[in-house]
Order: C-alpha cells, then sequence, then structure tokens
C-alpha cells in the first residue's frame, strides 16, 4: 500500500549524525536486538566528555571563573558520572539516592551540587558530611541545614535560592523579605554556615531572561559581602537547548501538521511541544548569556563564579533507542506498526506530548516496496500506548524484525518515566566505548539497571 503526500505527516530528520549511522548500519543493532530480546538504548560516553568540555571553554573564552555540574535527573545511566569523576565535572542531584549514586560511582562531595525542594533530612545529613554544596530553597531548610552542621561540627556550604521576580508564581527560591532573612541568619549562624553565594530555577530557555537574573544574584552577592558572607559564586541552573533538527524542517513540521497527521485524530498546538530546533543551543546559548549586559564583564568585575547545571545539553547526541517491530497492521491510508517495548521509554508522553525527531528503519532485510506510512504502537492493552502518534514517512513498509531507532533520546527519554508494565523488561543501556577507534559494547552498570 503506497502512501500518499497528505497522509504522512511532514519529515522531522534529526541533524546528521555520521558517526551513529556508521554504526547503525552495521549489524550491531540487529545482534543486540537479538540477543536483548526487547527495546535498548545506546549510550556514547564520547560524546558525553565532549559536550561537557564545550561549556568550560566558552568560559575560558571570555574568561570568566566557573564550574559544570550534570543534572544527574536527565538520565540514569552510571556512565556519565562515571565520566564526571574521571574528568572532575561537577554533579547535580536532587535525592538521598542521586547523591549515593555519584558518590558512590567516585565523584568527590565538594563537586556535587545538591537542588530540589524541601531536601529530606537524611539528604542534608549526607551532604554536609560529604562538603557538599547546598542550594537552599526555605528558611525551615535553612534551620535544618544548620542544625545539621552544628550536629556534625562541621561548616555547611549554602547558596541561597532567588524566586525569580519575573516567575513569581514559581514553587521554587525565596522571595525578597525571605532572601533577608536568610542572609541575616547564615550571617548569625557563624562558622555552621558558609554562605557561597545564590541561584535560581528559571524555567524556558529564554537567554536574556536567565542573563538578567544572573546580573541580579551578582549585585546580591555584593550586598551579601557587606554582611561579612563570603558570597562569590552564582548559579544560573540548567535551560539550555538542544537544537535536534534543521530551522526548516521544524518550520515546516509547525505550519503544516494537523490532526489527521496522527493516529486517531489526536491533535497538538505548537506550545505542546518541546523546541525541536533552537538557533541558540548548548555552548552557543551560553556564549549568548555571557555576553546579555556585559555579564561576563560584571563577574570578573565582581570576582563571581559562574555555575552551571546542564542536563540535556551534556546529552546532546550520546545516546539513541532501538525498538523491534513485532508486527504491522493496514489501515486506511496508513499502518498502525507495534514495537516491542511501549511509550514509557519516550517520556514526552508523560508531558502529554510527543517526540518529534523521526525514527529511522533498520530493516532486517533488503527493503521492497513504497513509501509507507505508519504510526507506532507499544507492545501493551492501553490504547494510548503509542511510542509515535504521528503517521511517520517511512522509505519501506516496515516487517516483523526491523529496527526503528530514536535519535537523540539520552536527555530526559530514556528512563524519566519507564516501567516494568505488563511485565516488560526495562530496556537496558548499552555503552558504545569507540576508544582506539574500535567499537566495543557493554551493558552499564547502574545498579537499579
Amino acid at each position: 500500500m503506497a502512501v500518499s503526500e497528505t497522509t504522512a505527516a511532514p519529515p522531522l530528520p534529526a541533524h546528521p549524525d555520521p558517526q551513529l549511522d556508521a554504526i547503525l548500519t552495521g549489524p550491531l543493532p540487529h545482534e543486540l536486538s537479538y540477543a536483548i530480546g526487547g527495546p535498548f538504548h545506546l549510550l556514547l560516553p564520547d560524546r558525553f566528555d565532549a559536550n561537557a568540555a564545550a561549556f568550560p571553554a566558552v568560559l575560558d573564552e571570555f574568561g570568566v571563573e566557573g564550574r559544570v555540574y550534570y543534572a544527574k535527573k536527565a538520565n540514569k545511566a552510571a556512565v556519565w558520572i562515571e565520566q564526571c569523576a574521571l574528568s572532575g565535572t561537577g554533579v547535580d542531584v536532587a535525592s538521598a539516592g542521586e547523591l549515593r549514586d555519584a558518590l558512590g560511582h567516585g565523584v568527590r562531595g565538594e563537586n556535587v551540587v545538591i537542588t530540589g525542594p524541601a531536601k529530606a533530612e537524611s539528604l542534608l545529613r549526607v551532604a554536609v558530611l560529604q562538603d557538599c554544596l547546598i542550594a537552599v530553597d526555605a528558611l525551615d531548610e535553612l534551620e535544618r541545614v544548620i542544625a545539621q552542621a552544628q550536629t556534625a561540627a562541621r561548616a555547611a556550604r549554602v547558596l541561597l535560592r532567588r524566586l525569580p521576580p519575573a516567575q513569581p508564581h514559581s514553587r521554587f527560591g525565596l522571595d525578597e523579605k525571605e532572601l533577608a532573612c536568610a542572609l541575616s541568619r547564615c550571617a548569625e549562624a557563624g562558622e555552621a554556615v558558609v554562605m557561597e553565594g545564590f541561584s535560581f530555577h528559571l524555567s524556558g530557555y529564554d537567554t536574556q531572561a536567565r542573563a538578567e537574573l544572573a546580573g541580579e544574584l551578582v549585585d546580591l552577592c555584593l550586598k551579601a559581602r557587606a554582611l561579612g558572607l563570603r558570597a562569590d559564586r552564582i548559579s544560573i541552573g540548567g535551560g539550555f537547548a538542544v537544537d535536534y533538527t534543521a530551522a526548516e524542517h521544524w518550520e515546516h513540521f509547525l505550519e503544516e501538521q494537523r490532526p489527521d497527521h496522527y493516529h486517531a485524530g489526536k491533535s497538538f498546538t505548537a506550545s505542546d511541544f518541546y523546541p525541536y530546533h533552537s538557533p541558540v543551543a548548548g555552548p552557543d546559548a551560553l556564549r549568548a548569556i555571557l555576553t546579555t549586559n556585559a555579564l561576563a564583564g560584571r563577574l570578573r568585575e565582581a570576582g563571581v563564579m559562574l555555575l552551571l547545571e546542564p542536563g540535556r545539553a551534556l546529552l546532546d547526541r550520546a545516546g539513541c533507542t532501538v525498538f523491534r517491530v513485532q508486527g504491522v497492521k493496514d489501515r486506511p491510508g496508513y499502518g498502525v506498526v507495534t514495537v516491542n517495548g511501549s511509550s514509557l521509554s519516550l517520556s514526552e508522553q508523560w508531558f502529554n506530548s510527543e517526540y518529534l525527531p523521526d525514527p529511522v528503519l533498520l530493516p532486517a532485510h533488503e527493503p521492497q516496496g513504497e513509501p509507507y506510512a505508519a504510526c507506532v504502537g507499544g507492545a501493551t492493552c492501553l490504547e494510548s500506548d503509542m511510542v509515535t502518534w504521528r503517521k511517520v514517512r517511512f522509505p519501506t513498509r516496515p516487517a516483523a524484525g526491523d529496527l526503528l531507532v530514536y535519535p537523540n533520546t539520552a536527555g530526559y527519554q530514556m528512563d524519566s518515566n519507564e516501567s516494568p508494565f505488563h511485565e516488560l523488561p526495562l530496556p537496558p543501556k548499552v555503552v558504545l566505548d569507540t576508544a582506539g577507534g574500535t567499537t566495543r559494547w557493554r551493558f552499564d552498570r547502574h545498579p537499579l539497571a
């Protein structure tokens, strides 16, 4: 059954990736699929290393002292933390489990920042003992940090998290009145607290808004120093966009996509989607932040370090997800492909959205036939278990045994929402090591995998 141009959704291919293409066109994906018997994730640690090195390079370019912390929530794999331990990259954690995992894989406590609201007492205790940097989110939390420090007879390293004035309904941070109280309390606490500076949690990817709020934190550091506090660093969090696809593809998709491009007439608006094309992304976004309002110069002049907590941006092109086709049904004008996994392995469904970079078909045999449009469903008994709602244009009709590869899924997609529903095993993570010009694979060693 041939597909008309109007049946399939507008194409949205990921940026070309010759290194990954060379791996995918070889026998390895099919061999792993046969051995594992279910979906799996491929991880590329060399990409993570390159991304993690690119941010400090920008700081050096501007002569700004700073530190990068990998936001661990973006992916649970152990390999990223192992790479952080080797390179000295910091790690951003928000739970006792994440902290144990970071410390257990060799990351020094002094290289860990603790974020998240209303932190558990067990987390604060270990954070103080291990000399971690704690982003304090509330006044009562500050009191609990001070108590832990006094009990342990160790100084607690803290940042005070500022409620963004432009996002007053955010549940994160201290407003102006609370911030004033927190500063006074830090000064009163004496040796129990080292108040190292300020941080914020700002939703979205607007570089100007992030730079402007960073400038306010620089001013706050100068005011805090007048109280005798150290205040020599600020954290601007993450929010560094990833550019998944070319501008022309993204713009065409948003203009043309409509309900009949989706299974069951599902509808999405542009605001439902992550911005899969960003003209300023990753390290370039940091460059834009540093040039806005001469922020780099203000940081240098004030002697303030810039802390960053990127997650998705450090995982750009660092992994993909592979499903095996189990069956195909023909429907009027398109087909329904069922794969050996579920939508829980691509976590955009968690946000009632759709992961948009097009899956790539890897046929098990020589492809035959004409282009074919199909949505992709999971192997569960739920109507809503759609890995891909839209009707993707494939070069030929998929068949049982073929593989579907979803590109660039390491950032927030692989394991944010996975569940062994129907007793389906969680997809394992396969690490591809490319040192020495050869590609070797191993399973990730995460204790929960």
